[in-house]
């Protein structure tokens, strides 16, 4: 290769250049973004042009309210922020058949009674949406349904019907005339995505665009798939349980990390309001290796259980398998417990998991993974009725975490008696006193390992330390 060769690819997510083509960039890592790059030009002086709205001073700038419009699932509209807001557009991706066309036949029904929908549908034909709404009761006359996979089509549905809200399943399968490519590469998605945005912002129609997932659960595509849209969910979910969960990933128009829980089932999907109770386990005794814990889903707090097993093994590597919970977070608690703990686990297959197919990130969770294996190592069970709350640090210290009230509040609601969390989580906020030094702002702040009440039936102990934790924990069996 001459060494005046000059860069014919270049890298569509992040600009890196190359003389030859490869299937990974070597800049972003990203997969089948490298694509031929045209003839070098210089830098073009752009005149100026015609303005859409003069500039005025920002004071000066109307602020128009926009009121979100419901979509009839009261559970989409909690992890939308109230609903859909005119003009924005939604990306909602899952694993194939984990029932995002399910939920959304369901939600443009419903919209439908008030409002026009149009719901475009590029991998099925319109026979087997018909099928599917015959089954889950989603006949509404102003929803118009067009099975298309031209963009130029596309509008011109859109032109004709005029809707409110327009779903699209599924951006990949939907192709441009005006882009090279086959429908769901790098160049057709970015295109198809550019324009359905564009139409949408015209329009003030609220849009919903299917994505599909790679292996690894991200989103298949070009990143700037997510960066055009308002709104990113995830649709998450066992296939072998009918627990469904909608995860809100980014979101303009409302709180991310808010969460939806739906019931798959064979006539359709349900929203569940209140799924505590949903990841616990009812054992008609203690059982070694089981720990209950609160995590913070969003706004909600959802108890959830967590499983242990410890066992010997034979084999040179020790096998470390868990289920619905970060892996790094286990090996570091598996860490702590082995080297703060002196327990002797080293030698031992060690298995975690959650209950119900629920998928704990929350540093909330460390306690309750490590009260569970030190349990199923011993084979000793924990004492009935307790909750545990804390972040374990690889000191053995217990660091506070947020929201610990109302994690302790839903507890005491669903009949826990008695929890387990870091020192200083039950400080109350300053306030001034009341006796000699009015006006001095204190906090009130229980010392470690002292057990005090929290509601009828329910205390609360504090403790510093995984040492300390456990000892609490081998007096009160």
């Amino acid at each position: 290769m001459s060494k005046a060769a000059k860069p014919a690819y270049r890298c569509g997510e992040c600009g890196w250049t190359t003389v030859k083509w490869v299937g990974r960039c070597g800049e972003c890592q990203a997969w089948g973004t490298v694509e031929e790059a045209g003839a070098r030009q210089g830098v073009h002086v752009v005149k100026p042009g015609a303005v859409s709205a003069p500039a005025v001073p920002i004071g000066q700038v109307k602020a128009e309210v926009v009121s979100a419009r419901t979509t009839g699932v009261p559970e989409l509209d909690r992890v939308l922020g109230g609903g859909l807001v005119p003009g924005a557009v939604v990306l909602l991706a899952g694993e194939p058949g984990i029932g995002k066309s399910t939920l959304l036949l369901e939600a443009a029904a419903r919209t439908a009674r008030g409002e026009t929908v149009l719901y475009v549908t590029g991998e099925e034909s319109a026979a087997q949406v018909r099928m599917r709404a015959d089954r889950i009761g989603a006949i509404e006359d102003r929803l118009y349904l067009a099975a298309e996979t031209d963009l130029s089509a596309l509008v011109a549905h859109v032109e004709k019907v005029q809707p409110t809200l327009l779903i699209v399943d599924s951006v990949q399968t939907i192709g441009s005339a005006d882009a090279t490519g086959v429908p769901g590469g790098v160049t057709q998605v970015r295109e198809v995505a550019g324009n359905l945005v564009r139409l949408a912002k015209d329009r003030a129609m609220s849009t919903v665009l299917v994505g599909h997932v790679t292996k690894d659960g991200t989103i298949a595509g070009p990143r700037v798939l997510e960066h055009l849209v308002d709104v990113v969910l995830h649709f998450e979910g066992d296939r072998n349980s009918r627990l469904r969960l909608v995860r809100a990933v980014k979101n303009r128009f409302g709180p991310i990390d808010e969460v939806g829980c739906f019931d798959l089932h064979e006539r359709g999907i349900t929203g569940i309001a209140d799924p505590s109770g949903l990841f616990v386990s009812r054992h008609p005794e203690p059982m070694p290796g089981t720990c209950i814990t609160v995590t913070i889903e969003g706004t909600r707090p959802i108890p959830a259980e967590l499983q242990a097993l410890v066992g010997p093994t034979e084999a040179p590597q020790p096998r470390r398998t868990s289920s619905g919970l970060d892996s790094y977070r286990v090996a570091m608690v598996l860490a702590v417990i082995e080297r703060r703990l002196r327990a002797k686990i080293g030698k031992c297959d060690v298995f975690t998991a959650t209950v119900g197919g629920i998928r704990l990130t929350d540093p909330a969770v460390d306690l309750a993974l490590m009260l569970s294996v030190v349990s199923a190592a011993g084979d000793q069970a924990l004492p009935p009725g307790l909750v545990a709350l804390g972040e374990v640090g690889l000191a053995g210290e217990l660091r506070p975490v947020r929201d610990v009230r109302r994690r302790l509040a839903e507890a005491a609601r669903l009949g826990f008696t008695r929890a387990l969390v870091p020192t200083g989580s039950l400080e109350e906020e300053p306030r001034p006193e009341t006796s000699a030094g009015r006006g001095r702002l204190v906090a009130l702040r229980s010392p470690a390992g002292r057990t005090t009440p929290f509601a009828p039936g329910f205390e609360v102990t504090e403790v510093e330390n995984v040492w300390d934790a456990l000892n609490l924990m081998g007096s009160a069996r």
